[in-house]
């Protein structure tokens, strides 16, 4: 004989993995799925896996801060001082955070074919987008506009880095590309362009027309979003 059992008649701490089977993991709460990655609950008159999964959520809303932007950020040693969260859950977590951001952030295919900058935007998020610090990327392509690989030339304070023309098209010739996007983050999160980051723009671009290598775009990337520099500005234009 089978026994059907409702998910909501399972105990409280086994009830994110069943659902997550029947339902998949979009269905599950943030503290849920924290729940199923610390296991089952904690012990007599201690706190469940979700309710130590929405204790980690509350200590890391602290101060008014979102707890995700928190997380994607957060290290061992914070998410330890947190009580039930010893060395074990503390880099089981860190090391799911870091699953997903490789998973969401790779490319489809080696090769991929940058037609539009939100391909570009992806292909560079892993390096750029959450950085607590300044970075400043190329992303090298081939004639046809296929990605041959990305190169962080610099990497800045948490305000500012700094970025050479001379060294930017070094790496784009050391590899044998022929076009290139260059790319930055802003970790504030505010994508507009600074007065430096004009200017740098404007040389690339006379550098370019000399060197016979087009820069495409400059992309500012930052708190999951982007902007196109081609398409946001005239300086394009303004060298043809």
């Amino acid at each position: 004989m089978t026994y059907h059992v409702r998910v909501m008649d399972m105990p409280s701490e086994e009830r994110p993995r069943e659902r997550l089977l029947h339902y998949g993991a979009r269905t599950l709460s943030t503290a849920e799925l924290l729940a199923i990655l610390m296991g089952t609950g904690q012990g007599p008159g201690k706190l469940s896996a979700v309710g130590l999964g929405q204790l980690i959520l509350q200590e890391l809303s602290r101060d008014q801060r979102d707890a995700l932007d928190t997380l994607r950020t957060v290290s061992a040693h914070d998410l330890m001082q947190i009580s039930g969260v010893g060395a074990a859950k503390a880099t089981t977590i860190l090391a799911a955070i870091e699953l997903g951001r490789r998973v969401l952030q790779s490319k489809p295919a080696d090769r991929a074919v940058v037609d539009d900058p939100a391909v570009a935007a992806a292909a560079l998020s892993a390096d750029l987008m959450w950085q607590s610090q300044e970075r400043f990327a190329v992303l090298l392509l081939d004639i046809k506009h296929r990605i041959l690989g990305i190169r962080v030339i610099t990497i800045g304070t948490a305000t500012e880095t700094l970025a050479h023309p001379r060294d930017i098209f070094r790496e784009v010739i050391r590899h044998g590309a022929v076009r290139c996007i260059v790319a930055h983050n802003h970790p504030s999160g505010n994508l507009e362009p600074s007065a430096d980051d004009l200017s740098l723009t404007q040389q690339l671009l006379e550098g370019a027309k000399i060197l016979g290598i087009p820069v495409l775009d400059h992309l500012i990337l930052g708190n999951g979003d982007f902007r196109s520099l081609r398409q946001s500005t005239n300086l394009w234009q303004e060298e043809e």
